[in-house]
């Protein structure tokens, strides 16, 4: 029985959103929202962005003394530290959307938050990251695993609570998605 198809028809690529589908079995996955940071021949990169972990920033990063969550990105090497933010001053940030940037210099990431140039609330950290092989993520959007997105907004990556990030993102979609979002985790209770 098929739930959904890929009719959204929205190609994925860096600075897009990739919405898991309400019932996709991965333990990884479930109910995620993905920020795409890389999308190419080489293969895509991402971040789950409403997964929190038990970490806090403060207990990883002693230079960071910011009591943030840190967030599982992925299950790929979740032994790296990754961020993104929406503070452009930051040197070697890479843009990935209209004002949302990924990673960049450390050591001047350190002195901005130190000297309150970049409040905690435009920043956002993760162990590890979700990675696909070239051409994989596109044969799981032909599976109905994922949903394209181009509604992204800093107020979703940064403001939104985790555990409402996946049911927003559905609906900011609307119409079918809007149902979607709305699907009990387990579909038997229906």
């Amino acid at each position: 029985m098929e739930f959904f198809s890929y009719k959204n028809k929205i190609d994925p690529d860096k600075g897009k959103l990739l919405l898991s589908e309400p019932f996709l079995p991965d333990p990884n996955f479930e109910r995620t929202v993905i920020l795409l940071t890389e999308h190419n021949e080489e293969g895509s990169v991402g971040f789950v962005l409403n997964k929190p972990s038990e970490s806090r920033v403060m207990d990883v990063m002693e230079e960071l003394n910011i009591d943030l969550p840190i967030f599982i990105g992925g299950p790929v090497q979740q032994d790296t530290l990754h961020f993104i933010h929406r503070n452009q001053e930051l040197k070697d940030a890479i843009e990935i959307a209209d004002g949302i940037f990924w990673g960049g210099n450390f050591d001047h990431l350190v002195l901005l938050i130190e000297t309150g140039q970049l409040s905690v609330t435009d920043i956002k950290f993760f162990l590890g990251y979700s990675g696909w092989a070239p051409l994989q993520l596109e044969e799981e959007l032909k599976a109905d695993s994922w949903i394209v997105s181009d509604r992204i907004s800093r107020d979703l990556l940064f403001e939104t609570l985790p555990d409402k990030m996946w049911k927003n993102a559905l609906r900011e979609l609307g119409g079918r998605f809007s149902v979607y979002s709305n699907y009990p985790e387990d579909p038997r209770m229906n």
